[in-house]
């Protein structure tokens, strides 16, 4: 039970229809988004509201040790390594559906144009109306986009009453929501953010931890819809904390010059040498694009963010997870909630940032090597496979192919091709499964 003192002292939106939006499998839920209207609908007041973990978790604590040399949660293919102890990540920080949460809030009035009129950030309790995964989110947008009727179970999982006394419905909530994360993507991207979007890889396991089925997850527009309020809140933090205070930004340097000059002089002799085939190129486009950019990192010092068109761009929506995120909630205390200076300096600061920015580089290298692993895996019983697939990279010593239908990745050795100089990257190929070794994560193929 949460004090009856710490609420008092809250922004108390429980009374707001609120709902979570996460993977089906998620255990920890923390952000969740509030919607009502305002004006008879000509406005509405839309909450990200995130898991208070800086009034669980607080400095120089072992807990808070703990985290700090973690850095983050670790998702590899068959197991979560969390950044905190479950029974504060699952359990009393979550936020989970019927539930008291304390939250740290960035409530935002908007139009209908997605134009933020004022926002206000805070320290609030909620309690979760429903939860959904991406699937049923989509559902419900579909069906609204193409005017089904709604059964009875998506139509009245709310009960809760607006300001203008308009019962706001699931449905009407991710209608309006959709709509305006729409816009604001459109902005974003007409501001010359980048917009490659990959597939994420799943596997389907037996009990035996071996993977049965691979199958991809698509982001479609309830990915879209979180993913445009959370960069909202992160952005307007960042905005709000001003300059002069060391903070921590989420910056994202200029991509590689010469490798971008590497990317034109590509388009240009793959669209000569082959033009009928679109979708290799664009793959393999995205692919060096990918390739050319600089890393996010977390610093003090604010060079804006190129790949998402942002001058100002923090993590601030993900504190279960995510070290960085518990920083920027503690300086956003003190910045702007009490308006207490911090006590550490910009130099302190940023080796805490140089930190975390390698804690997430191991982290990412573990799960792309733990998504290696079970590809190798699945592909154990596959030798003497002929299989489709497309070039994904040429070294000296081979040529790196990726199937199609897998997206495994394996070599071609060099010495067995006859002719390499015809080969380019994007190129569709045909292969044979020759070897596969676990141990080591290697699969072998050579072109049929």
């Amino acid at each position: 039970m949460i004090d009856e003192k710490e609420i008092i002292r809250r922004r108390d939106m429980r009374d707001v229809f609120t709902f979570t939006i996460d993977p089906a499998d998620a255990k920890d839920f923390d952000d969740a988004i509030s919607f009502e209207y305002l004006s008879a609908k000509a406005l509405y007041q839309i909450g990200v509201h995130i898991a208070d973990v800086s009034f669980y978790v607080r400095p120089n604590t072992k807990v808070d040790d703990d985290a700090y040399q973690r850095g983050t949660s670790v998702y590899l293919v068959d197991r979560v390594i969390p950044m905190l102890p479950e029974e504060l990540c699952n359990d009393k920080c979550s936020l989970k559906p019927g539930e008291d949460k304390l939250c740290m809030s960035v409530i935002f009035t908007m139009d209908a144009d997605a134009n933020v009129l004022k926002y206000k950030i805070c320290r609030t309790v909620i309690r979760s109306d429903v939860r959904l995964n991406y699937d049923e989110a989509q559902h419900i947008i579909c069906r609204n986009q193409t005017g089904e009727t709604l059964s009875r179970e998506n139509r009245t999982v709310v009960n809760t009453e607006s300001d203008a006394g308009q019962t706001v419905l699931i449905s009407e909530a991710l209608t309006v929501l959709n709509d305006l994360a729409l816009k604001m993507r459109a902005a974003r991207l007409a501001a010359g953010a980048l917009a490659i979007e990959q597939e994420e890889i799943r596997f389907r396991l037996d009990e035996h931890h071996h993977p049965v089925e691979i199958y991809f997850e698509q982001p479609n527009e309830a990915h879209h819809l979180i993913e445009e309020f959370m960069l909202l809140a992160n952005k307007t933090v960042a905005k709000s904390v001003g300059s002069g205070r060391p903070f921590v930004y989420r910056v994202h340097d200029l991509p590689d010059y010469d490798k971008l000059e590497e990317i034109k002089k590509f388009k240009r002799q793959y669209k000569m040498a082959r033009r009928k085939d679109n979708s290799a190129l664009q793959r393999a486009i995205d692919m060096l694009t990918i390739r050319a950019q600089a890393k996010a990192v977390y610093s003090t010092y604010n060079i804006g963010h190129y790949g998402l068109a942002f001058t100002h761009y923090t993590h601030f929506t993900s504190p279960i997870r995510r070290y960085p995120d518990l920083m920027v909630h503690r300086l956003v205390e003190k910045y702007i909630l009490t308006g207490k200076k911090e006590t550490m300096t910009r130099e302190e600061l940023e080796l805490i940032c140089e930190h975390c920015s390698d804690c997430e580089q191991e982290a990412a290298q573990a799960e792309r090597e733990s998504v290696k692993l079970f590809q190798t895996m699945w592909m154990e019983d596959k030798i003497g496979q002929v299989l489709p697939g497309h070039i994904t990279g040429i070294t000296d010593f081979g040529i790196f192919v990726q199937l199609d239908d897998s997206h495994c990745e394996g070599l071609v050795h060099m010495m067995t091709i006859e002719h390499p100089e015809n080969y380019v990257l994007g190129d569709a190929v045909t292969v044979q499964v020759v070897r596969v070794d676990v141990n080591r994560a290697q699969i072998d193929f050579e072109l049929v």
